[in-house]
């Protein structure tokens, strides 16, 4: 029947989307991180050219090439606590970040997000964002000058400042650290933090010699080693940039490390005479971004340079200043450091409230440093309501309810639409059977006999796929959300549910954790397996909503009707529970309308008519 046909050709469609998301997004992670680590080891067989001095040098084209500080062949690593405490630092204590500043290099390479965790476990230990050079993941921020002026000496990685008092690094008490190079220059550094996760960094240079010296401001973030990655193409992990005209600068590690050479022995990218920019690296949830004066002219730079480890890195360098005889120049800069909170990074939309970094320091888009996708405009307000509703609830479970409701609210008429044509069709499906019966072989009669009565009944043969289509951007957007904002993290529910953002934890093969194994484990076909409490429920409300139609004459059809279902079910088993939560109240939601919807045209209700005789069906399957 044409009702039954485009219902099953809705599910199809749900089906393939759902097929389509897991071909094009999940499945090539495996293969994107095996690339990655293929270009690894080809970069590492690569001997590096280190600059002589080992410092940024503006050379002629006038840009940073930063200090060669992988751990160099044969050189063990050694723990991040040895490391911190090899030299002298000063400490950072904000109710968000801790770590310190080493004053050896004066480089920022001791930062812990004391307000993230490792695991749902609130005493597992903070996530840690940076370490020093030395450990097996260095990761760092640098500032300082380049000598513009021959023989100059400017500090270095290697340079011992000294701190001007003994005071820790907090959003009330800055630091000031200093560094006289013996020929007339003092450096000065006045080092602040918000209660967030943005540095600000001032640098002064006094020149009491005999000439003017010329001096290029330039900073950088440098990571050494690919780290791991999810591997998903919904995601953007990596290095990343806002660069004036030129917009938003999306490299994967892998592409840097593929980039044309570009001076001493790396790759990358180089981006000329940029004003109004950000850049920086970012992983999933954390990021640290340069923020240069947004007047400022940059030649930028995204790099991977070779090694015992790759090192990626960003940095700018700005244009060249003059330090007169007996005058002194500054110039300023800013680090984010820290968790891509939208309220805090920023949230670029109409009426969002959420101004962060982005509304106060009038940066250029740093709003994107959230990987809101290409359909931002249905993603953002995804998440501004689910947001809504969790400073009301607290939970974030509730707001995935209550902005389903409202979904179907918004959707309401359109879906109405679709349901009281659906209903309709039930009801002339008498005259449709009668048709098959007075024109059995003349199938081009059928269709024009049953599409006058569509005309005469303004009856809409698609109507059918409507909810499922409007269903598509919604369950895209919701997933984009669960799976990229640091708000859904760890985010609980009710009972089991620890995490929105993860799967459900709870497994029918193992009797709901009754049997002390994981059948995930087990190979090729264990990730299969992994069929939670919600995932069940879900296919059972689907189930209901397919048993509400009418069971189809056509064996083919019923058959298709009988294990889809399940097929969603083992399908969407391994998606974040927030996902799977929403996927069954939609259903629940779907078949209340659709109930009430037939009543109001008078049609029967036969739900569990259909329930009763497949049960019947089954039982005399099983008897003969």
């Amino acid at each position: 029947m044409t009702d039954n046909r485009n219902t099953i050709l809705a599910v199809i469609l749900s089906g393939l989307v759902l097929i389509a998301w897991q071909y094009f997004y999940n499945m090539p992670a495996m293969e994107k991180q095996r690339a990655q680590q293929q270009t690894q080891a080809e970069l590492q067989k690569t001997t590096p050219q280190p600059t002589a001095s080992g410092t940024p040098q503006p050379g002629s084209a006038g840009a940073p090439s930063a200090p060669q500080t992988a751990n160099q062949p044969g050189q063990p690593t050694v723990s991040r606590d040895a490391a911190i405490a090899a030299s002298p630092r000063v400490k950072i204590d904000t109710p968000r970040l801790t770590g310190s500043i080493a004053l050896k290099g004066a480089r920022i390479d001791d930062l812990a997000l004391v307000q993230y965790r490792e695991t749902v476990d609130p005493k597992s230990p903070p996530i840690i964002l940076y370490s020093p050079s030395g450990t097996a993941e260095p990761y760092y921020a640098e500032f300082g000058w380049v000598a513009g002026t021959g023989g100059t000496k400017v500090p270095d990685r290697n340079t011992d400042w000294q701190q001007e008092g003994t005071n820790s690094l907090t959003p009330s008490t800055p630091v000031m650290l200093k560094y006289d190079n013996g020929e007339g220059l003092t450096f000065r550094r006045t080092v602040t933090i918000d209660d967030h996760y943005l540095f600000g960094i001032k640098d002064e240079v006094t020149n009491v010699g005999n000439a003017p010296v010329k001096l290029y401001p330039f900073a950088l973030i440098s990571r050494h080693g690919t780290p791991q990655v999810s591997g998903y193409y919904i995601l953007h992990e990596g290095l990343i940039g806002y660069l004036g005209e030129q917009g938003l600068q999306e490299k994967a590690y892998k592409a840097v490390g593929e980039a044309p050479a570009i001076g001493n022995g790396g790759h990358g990218f180089e981006f000329n005479n940029v004003t109004n920019a950000w850049l920086g690296i970012t992983d999933k949830y954390w990021a640290s971004a340069l923020l240069p004066d947004t007047s400022a002219t940059l030649k930028a730079r995204f790099v991977a340079e070779p090694g015992t480890q790759i090192r990626y890195q960003t940095d700018y360098l700005q244009s060249e200043q003059t330090v007169p005889i007996g005058g002194t120049t500054t110039t300023n800069a800013r680090l984010f450091a820290g968790a891509k909170e939208a309220g805090v990074v920023g949230l670029n939309f109409p009426l969002a409230g959420l101004g962060g970094y982005n509304k106060e320091l009038g940066l250029n888009h740093f709003d994107l440093l959230i990987d809101w996708g290409w359909f931002y405009f249905i993603t953002k307000p995804m998440f501004l309501g689910l947001d809504f509703f969790y400073r009301f609830f607290g939970n974030f479970g509730i707001s995935i309810l209550l902005v389903t409701v409202i979904v179907k609210l918004l959707f309401f008429p359109l879906a109405n639409k679709s349901y009281a044509s659906m209903a309709k069709m039930k009801s002339v499906q008498p005259q449709l059977q009668a048709l098959k019966e007075r024109y059995p072989d003349d199938k081009v009669k059928q269709q024009q006999e049953m599409m006058e009565i569509y005309r005469k009944e303004k009856i809409n043969p698609v109507a059918g796929c409507l909810p499922v289509v409007i269903q598509i951007p919604v369950f895209f957007s919701l997933y984009k959300v669960l799976f990229v904002t640091i708000e859904m993290r760890h985010a609980p529910f009710f009972g089991w549910i620890k995490d929105l953002s993860a799967p459900d934890p709870t497994n029918l093969f193992n009797l709901f954790g009754l049997i002390p194994f994981d059948p995930t484990t087990i190979p090729l076909f264990g990730h299969y397996l992994a069929l939670g409490i919600w995932p069940i429920i879900m296919g059972i409300t689907m189930w209901f909503q397919m048993k509400l139609n009418p069971t189809p004459p056509d064996p083919t059809q019923q058959m298709i009707f009988n294990w889809m279902p399940l097929i969603f079910t083992f399908m969407l088993a391994g998606f974040p529970a927030g996902l799977v939560i929403y996927w069954a109240w939609n259903n629940t939601l779907s078949v209340l309308q659709q109930s009430y919807i037939m009543r109001r045209n008078g049609v029967k209700v036969e739900l569990f008519d259909n329930i009763r005789n497949s049960f019947k069906k089954k039982m005399t399957t099983e008897a003969t």
